[in-house]
């Protein structure tokens, strides 16, 4: 299984040059660190940055300088800062090609919840559903099953919804796995990973075709 710095890894091999890319707060994050040789992308944070770089070492921190999970950063040469408005301007706008960004769970027609915790409190869905509406394409960064070992990809989710039919792929410590019409449709496992454990793992409807390859982990 891959450990969260792996999932990572892995969704970074989905950046395209000259992406503009929006990065949810959590296991997303990480997407930063791992950017492929030759590739150029712009990271777009929500409370208003654009050129966001991979985190500081440490010794670096800038308290001014954060992320919309109060994280702090780096910026690239070139980034720029503006206000909350116009950061959601380019989001509503349709300006951001990617979004990723974590769940609690997705269903298998690409529903996602990710901003109810059951039993806590939380202030709200943030900029999610804003993101979940308005990018081009929308990835998952996730855990395949929650702390009680249960699957959080299901028939239906249970918990309130961030967006409908949005979601695209997944990738989880266990799979990469694509939104189709007919369900969930598992393109590759983790190293080390059956296509049974995957099964035993994912609640939701599964669909399985040919020899299923391992995913490279390369940058």
């Amino acid at each position: 299984m891959l450990d969260k710095d792996g999932i990572a890894k892995r969704i970074a091999q989905e950046l395209k040059n000259g992406y503009y890319v929006n990065l949810g707060i959590g296991i997303p994050t990480l997407v930063a660190n791992h950017i492929p040789e030759g590739i150029s992308v712009t990271f777009q944070s929500e409370n208003g940055m654009l050129g966001m770089g991979p985190f500081p070492f440490e010794g670096e921190e800038d308290a001014d300088l954060i992320n919309a999970g109060k994280q702090t950063v780096t910026v690239m040469p070139g980034g720029s800062y503006f206000d909350s408005a116009t950061s959601f301007a380019m989001i509503r706008g349709e300006h951001v090609d990617l979004t990723i960004l974590g769940a609690m769970e997705v269903s298998e027609t690409g529903d996602i919840a990710n901003w109810k915790i059951p039993g806590k409190m939380v202030k709200g869905m943030g900029g999610a559903m804003d993101l979940v509406a308005s990018a081009k394409h929308i990835i998952v960064a996730m855990q395949h099953v929650n702390k009680a070992g249960e699957s959080k990809l299901l028939p239906k989710c249970t918990l309130p919804l961030t967006g409908l039919h949005c979601v695209k792929r997944i990738v989880t410590e266990l799979a990469v796995i694509d939104i189709t019409p007919n369900g969930f449709k598992l393109i590759e496992r983790a190293p080390g990973v059956s296509v049974d454990d995957i099964k035993k793992a994912t609640e939701g409807k599964l669909i399985v075709e040919g020899e299923i390859p391992e995913m490279h982990l390369y940058l």
